[in-house]
């Protein structure tokens, strides 16, 4: 009989532990006991999208939302370069200012990128709900042929409703950011597409230049190769599982993907306010500190389990 193998293909646990980190960290708790585990960590569009599509990559110079000065990384990948806005203008919830975050440092990069291949752009986790105002200010044209991966499927209006608040937006400054998008002439005829309103509207802005949208976690499972069909168990998870995995997260497209080639699916979480259906969900201890550990021992756990099972 063919030893049982494991795949990892976590999404990152915000703020606590990368996507590559947890993969690794599952992959030492399978090999303690004998298993041979493959790490293919993913992402939905937002953060770790850079570690999950490439291997290559190199840090250039940006201003944030505030126009303050960091490092991004820009990944190399089939000759062309993939971007993680929220690498140039992240959202921080220590210090926000939703009216006033500009996506011109977005627009800055991507003006002196020079790719002989297509871009890609995941447009999740950032600061901004400008409508992609900066970044066209210094944006005349995207400089390749582009794919955005957009981590939800909001149209243009109702981003400021659904993702204001949790940019620290009050009710009045929802009013006005909605305002203030509908104003806008060049966004009007993107404005119903899915994915128009990622990002505080960047989706609507990079369409209206010509890019593709598309749902962020099922391309980079895809473009990352992602196939559970050698496998005996798939294990993949976020930091907090709750009802917003199933919408068009990294771990929930796993899920689907194990449940159409009849390979069981572990679906951990730091936190897990909610089952995932068509998977096992396991709850973490949920102390970030312990994150690491805590997926070695899951891994060291379930290679056990696959190895009883083999006999």
């Amino acid at each position: 009989m063919q030893a049982p193998r494991a795949l990892a293909s976590p999404a990152s646990l915000k703020a606590v532990l990368a996507a590559r980190d947890a993969a690794a960290a599952l992959e030492d708790g399978f090999a303690h006991v004998g298993v041979e585990c493959d790490q293919l960590p993913l992402a939905d569009g937002g953060e770790g999208t850079i570690d999950a599509l490439c291997d290559e990559w190199d840090e250039q110079l940006v201003r944030d939302a505030f126009a303050r000065p960091r490092t991004a990384r820009v990944g190399r990948r089939d000759h062309g370069v993939v971007v993680e806005a929220a690498q140039v203008i992240p959202f921080d919830p220590s210090g926000h200012d939703v009216m006033h975050a500009s996506s011109r440092g977005l627009g800055e990069l991507l003006a002196q990128l020079q790719p002989s291949g297509p871009l890609v752009i995941g447009i999740g986790g950032t600061a901004t709900m400008d409508g992609g105002a900066g970044m066209l200010e210094v944006l005349e044209r995207l400089p390749a042929s582009t794919t955005v991966l957009c981590d939800v499927q909001t149209t243009l209006y109702d981003a400021p409703r659904l993702f204001g608040p949790q940019k620290g937006a009050t009710p009045g400054q929802v009013a006005e950011l909605e305002r203030r998008l509908r104003a806008r002439g060049d966004l009007a005829p993107y404005a119903d597409l899915p994915g128009a309103g990622a990002a505080g509207g960047l989706g609507a802005a990079l369409a209206s230049l010509g890019a593709e949208l598309v749902p962020g976690a099922a391309a980079v499972v895809e473009l990352a190769g992602f196939d559970p069909v050698p496998y005996g168990l798939v294990v993949t998870g976020e930091g907090r599982v709750d009802r917003t995995t199933a919408e068009g997260k990294a771990p929930a497209e796993v899920v689907l993907r194990c449940g159409v080639a009849g390979v069981p699916c572990v679906v951990f979480g730091g936190i897990v306010d909610e089952l995932v259906p068509g998977a096992e969900t396991i709850a973490l201890s949920g102390d970030p500190a312990r994150a690491a550990r805590d997926l070695f021992e899951l891994g060291l756990r379930l290679g056990t389990r696959l190895l009883d099972a083999a006999g």
